[in-house]
C-alpha cells in the first residue's frame, strides 16, 4: 500500500499538534499521560515529535481526555491559520 505524502499544511498542523500535547502535558512525564490515554509512551512520543503527524481520532481523543482538553481546543490549536488566496502567490 503506498500513503499519499502529506502537504505541507498536513505537516504544520502534526507539529502544532505536537507542541500543544508537550505543552498541556506540562511537568507530566510521556508514560504517565500515555497511561491515562492507554498508549504506548512511544505512539505518545511520536505524535508530539510530529513523526506520526496524523494519528487517529480515538488517540488525540484519548490524548485530549488525559490532558484535560477538548476536542474544540485541540482542533482550533492545531490548525495552521488559513493563508488567504492572494497571499499564496
Amino acid at each position: 500500500m503506498v500513503r499519499t505524502p502529506l502537504t505541507p499544511r498536513e505537516r504544520e498542523r502534526g507539529e502544532r499538534l505536537g507542541a500543544l500535547l508537550r505543552m498541556a502535558r506540562g511537568e507530566r512525564s510521556m508514560v504517565e499521560v500515555a497511561a491515562t490515554a492507554g498508549l504506548s509512551a512511544e505512539t505518545l512520543r511520536k505524535i508530539e515529535t510530529g513523526r506520526a503527524p496524523t494519528p487517529a481520532f480515538f488517540t488525540i481523543a484519548a490524548l485530549a481526555g488525559a490532558l484535560g482538553l477538548s476536542l474544540d481546543e485541540v482542533a482550533a490549536l492545531a490548525t495552521p491559520p488559513e493563508v488567504p488566496a492572494d497571499a499564496a502567490a
